[in-house]
C-alpha cells in the first residue's frame, strides 16, 4: 500500500533561514471500533500473525460489546491497526487490553504506540490506573514492545528464554507471559 502525498514544506530555522522539506505525509485517523470492522479484521488476522491460528482468540463480541474502550487505525480509509481493551468489571482500577494488531506492511510506524496512547488517556478518564495484558512466549516482539511501552512483567512460574511466564495460564499449554503498568 501507498500511504501518504509527497508534499514540499518550507519551513524557517532558528535563524529564520529556509529549510526545505520534501517527503510523503501520512495521516492516520483513530477511532472507535464497529461491529462492521470485525468482518475486515477477522479474514486477515491469521496472516497479521504469518500464519499462527490467531482468529478464535478474537470473536465479535468484543466489536459489539466494547466499542467505548477498543479503537481502530486507518490510513487512507483503510484498517492498518486496532486495540480490543475494556475496563474491568471486577477490579475497579484497571483495564485490561485484549488483542492489539498491526498489519505488517504498517509496522515500525508508531501505530500501536498511538493506539496504546489513546487507549492510556481513555483509561485515566474513567479513573482507572493499571492497565494489564498478555502474550504468548513465543511473541517477543510482543514482549519487547511492552517493556518499551513502560509495562512491566508478572513474576511467573517459571522462566522461558530469559522471560518470566505462567505456565498454562490459559489452559492446557496456553503459557503467558503477563504484564502490568500503573498510569498516572
Amino acid at each position: 500500500m501507498n500511504i501518504g502525498k509527497l508534499i514540499t514544506i518550507w519551513m524557517a530555522d532558528a535563524n529564520d533561514q529556509l529549510i526545505k522539506f520534501e517527503g510523503k505525509v501520512t495521516f492516520m485517523k483513530i477511532r472507535s471500533v464497529n461491529d462492521s470492522d470485525y468482518d475486515i479484521i477477522s479474514p486477515q488476522i491469521n496472516e497479521w500473525w504469518s500464519g499462527r491460528q490467531m482468529s478464535d482468540m478474537l470473536p465479535k463480541l468484543f466489536f459489539t460489546h466494547f466499542q467505548d474502550t477498543s479503537l481502530i487505525a486507518e490510513i487512507e480509509g483503510g484498517i492498518v491497526g486496532f486495540l480490543i481493551g475494556f475496563l474491568s468489571q471486577s477490579y475497579p482500577k484497571e483495564a485490561y487490553i485484549h488483542f492489539v494488531g498491526v498489519h505488517p506492511s504498517y509496522r515500525n510506524q508508531k501505530i500501536a504506540n498511538n493506539l496504546y496512547r489513546d487507549f492510556f488517556q481513555m483509561i485515566k478518564k474513567e479513573k482507572r490506573s493499571i492497565i494489564r495484558c498478555v502474550t504468548s512466549p513465543v511473541n517477543k516482539g510482543s514482549i519487547a514492545f511492552h517493556k518499551k511501552m513502560g509495562f512491566k512483567i508478572v513474576e511467573g512460574d517459571t522462566l522461558v528464554n530469559e522471560v518470566s511466564v505462567h505456565l498454562n495460564y490459559d489452559g492446557k499449554d496456553g503459557d503467558r507471559v503477563l504484564f502490568i503498568k500503573k498510569v498516572d
